[in-house]
């Protein structure tokens, strides 16, 4: 039960005196009594009280205090038990000053209860309103200098004086002894609204104080709430608003950035040490995740935003933790987009953004220049000093505009090795100024570790150039990795500018380089040569070019591979019709029907693998020794026609007539399995060196 109590309402509204307002309190209090007696009587219900002051805090602090033990007196049965005692609502029904005003008025009353409290059952309730004026919601800082209202009078200085404070009065007034707090659900009611419970609420518990009213799926609430009353919360309501735990400003970005990759380090450590993870964050005192909501939209970028927020999008959704250059670098990029669209930027513009720039992905992503596969082998350095190690060589596959080109460059590095391959096929003449890698942590990743690659490019001729090109690379193996960010680098160079090509359809003369001609065969048949079958099969390429007048077309250089090692020919001569392998004491058994001078011999060997087993079974038909000097493979085809292409040099050692003949050659094959390949390639390479049959016994 209530009835206003303020000199304003006591002269004005109902033009009653001080005791005609306490008679009308107590004689309705006494109405109750009988009324809720009766019903317990015949239907057993309890019942409590509550009487409420309203305009408590408009009423003079004695008076209020008069008409309490008035009431109090009136009701008669207040007892301790928490049923039997009498609820004391005090509302601000206008707030009219500030907090502190109200937290006196509420310690007055409770200290001239205090003897009674206990004896009699007072409870205070403290009923607060809160203003919901747009004004309130101007301030990006909801969360750090939590802004709350009142509801307040029309008057617009009287708005301007005491607008923000019925949160801070209520929690003044628990602090002076109030027991509980009504209000709203974000600060829901008549006029500009009741206390905001959500806001109230989660205010303590940022202090370590449970509120005991779940919002661990704030936006469940958020949604019954306004479907109920058709208001919308307001953006940048406190805890509730889209925005509110969104930083725009590049300084809060760059320190809520810094503040997750400190928090993840203490976490972790918590973990190890069964200890409580602790959330501490810039400019965010609750955690989003409490409240069901995500981190996604913790940092959004605009014109105003800085380079850390981009950056921690960037690590966030794409798992890069860029280095401060190249965060400067993209920074630049986004802002440039900013600045021309006029909108703020979301994560898909962001990544896009990343990945169309620097060639990030591979698909619609796919720069100019995309590598396909490589080798990186050591070689010795001519330079013979003591202090000058072995060299790396690349040997690769590179797809430049969408045609595949053999590339080969050296240097002291796999990544050096590959700027010298550019500037020799392709002239790119760069060098490398910064390098950075880490390795990308994700759930994924934890069985099948990968890593990323960093690199600033300069130009060769100007290492402290003002201008400069970054790449990225993500790959399994941290040779890779550098040399995809090598080309990531290289795509932004180059641009749309032509580079030299491969006249395919002219054919070749004398002078085409070795790299020219082993592209060729990659075009045509799908085969990456081996550095040394290059070289080899080059100077066959020279010597047919030389008889046909220095020239021979792309067909003839074709064919002219497939007869030189019998790539889809097998030998009449000597030749593995069929095969079965498996284990033996020594390691691999393989038995198989031989074409060995167009005769058919079956043989069986045992060796530390299938290669080595069909060696043994040859040397039991042949004179001298084979060697295995170079073994490669590498998958032939795409989808379900995939298949492997093996190469093989042996060496060939056998004396004839008294005389040691040493020669070598090179065998090519494919098939479905890779196995078989290698078996083949073997045989190929086998009739092309001059085997000689043992003479039979």
């Amino acid at each position: 039960m209530y009835n206003a109590t303020s000199p304003l309402f006591r002269n004005v509204v109902f033009k009653n005196s001080k005791e005609e307002t306490i008679q009308l309190a107590t004689s309705h209090t006494e109405l109750v009594r009988r009324l809720t007696e009766e019903c317990t009587e015949k239907h057993g219900t309890v019942f409590r009280y509550e009487y409420s002051p309203e305009t408590f805090s408009q009423t003079e602090p004695a008076f209020a205090v008069e008409i309490c033990d008035a009431v109090k007196g009136a009701w008669g049965k207040a007892g301790t038990d928490t049923l039997d005692r009498i609820i004391f609502n005090l509302p601000a029904t206008v707030e009219i000053a500030p907090p502190n005003h109200f937290a006196d008025m509420v310690c007055a009353l409770l200290h001239c209860h205090t003897p009674h409290v206990n004896s009699d059952g007072c409870r205070l309730n403290i009923s607060m309103l809160i203003y919901q004026s747009e004004r309130r919601f101007s301030s990006a800082y909801t969360l750090t200098m939590i802004e709350v209202g009142t509801r307040a009078p029309f008057c617009d200085h009287i708005l301007t004086l005491h607008t923000g404070t019925g949160i801070a009065a209520a929690e003044l007034g628990v602090l002076a002894g109030g027991d509980r707090i009504e209000g709203c659900l974000f600060g829901n009611g008549e006029r500009t609204g009741n206390v905001d419970l959500v806001n109230l609420a989660l205010n303590y518990y940022t202090q370590g104080i449970h509120p005991n009213v779940d919002f661990s799926d704030i936006q469940h609430v958020i949604d019954v709430v306004t479907q109920c009353n058709d208001l919308p919360v307001h953006p940048r309501h406190p805890y509730a608003g889209e925005l509110v735990f969104t930083a725009f400003s590049g300084s809060h970005q760059d320190a809520i950035k810094k503040g997750f990759e400190d928090q993840a380090k203490r976490h972790a450590l918590a973990r190890s040490q069964g200890e409580s993870e602790i959330w501490d964050m810039p400019y965010l005192p609750i955690d989003p995740a409490d409240l069901g909501q995500t981190y996604e939209a913790v940092i959004r970028v605009n014109s105003q935003s800085g380079k850390g927020g981009i950056a921690y999008l960037v690590k966030t959704n794409l798992h890069l933790d860029l280095p401060r250059k190249m965060q400067i670098a993209f920074y630049q990029v986004i802002q440039s987009i900013s600045d021309r669209e006029a909108r703020e930027m979301t994560v898909d513009d962001i990544t896009t953004a990343f990945r169309s720039t620097y060639r990030f992905g591979g698909g619609k992503y796919e720069g100019r220049l995309a590598l396909r596969s490589f080798k990186i082998s050591s070689a010795p350095n001519p330079d013979t000093s003591d202090e000058a190690g072995d060299i790396r060589q690349f040997d690769g596959t590179v797809s430049v505009d969408g045609v595949g080109r053999v590339i080969r460059g050296d240097g002291n590095g796999p990544i050096s090795a590959l700027l010298n391959a550019l500037r020799t096929h392709l002239d790119v003449d760069l060098a490398l100024r910064e390098y950075t890698e880490h390795s990308i942590d994700t759930e994924a990743d934890l069985q099948n570790s990968r890593a990323a690659s960093y690199i600033e490019l300069v130009p060769a001729n100007d290492r402290k150039s003002a201008r400069s090109w970054w790449g990225v690379g993500v790959d399994h193996d941290i040779a890779g990795s550098g040399l995809r960010a090598v080309l990531s680098a290289v795509n932004s160079y180059i641009g749309d500018r032509p580079l030299p090509e491969l006249k395919l359809s002219v054919g070749f003369n004398a002078r085409s380089g070795q790299s020219d001609v082993a592209s060729a065969i990659l075009n045509s048949l799908g085969l990456e040569l081996p550095r040394r079958l290059q070289a080899a099969f080059f100077e066959v390429v020279q010597r047919a070019a030389a008889s046909l007048g220095g020239e021979i077309t792309y067909d003839a250089l074709c064919a002219l591979f497939k007869e030189t090692y019998g790539y889809d020919s097998p030998s009449e001569r000597l030749s593995l019709k069929s095969f079965e392998l498996g284990r033996a004491e020594g390691g691999t058994r393989l038995e198989g029907e031989f074409i060995l001078e167009s005769k058919v011999q079956r043989l069986s060997g045992v060796g530390n693998g299938p290669l080595s087993a069909l060696l043994a079974c040859l040397h039991k038909s042949i004179d001298g020794s084979l060697l295995i000097r170079e073994y490669s493979e590498h998958a032939l085809g795409q989808g379900t026609e995939v298949g492997a292409v093996s190469y093989v040099e042996l060496v060939y050692e056998v004396t004839e007539n008294g005389q040691t003949r040493k020669t070598s050659g090179w065998g090519v094959a494919s098939d479905t399995d890779i196995a078989a390949s290698g078996l083949h390639a073997v045989m190929s390479a086998s009739s092309r060196v001059g085997v000689v049959r043992k003479t039979p016994a």
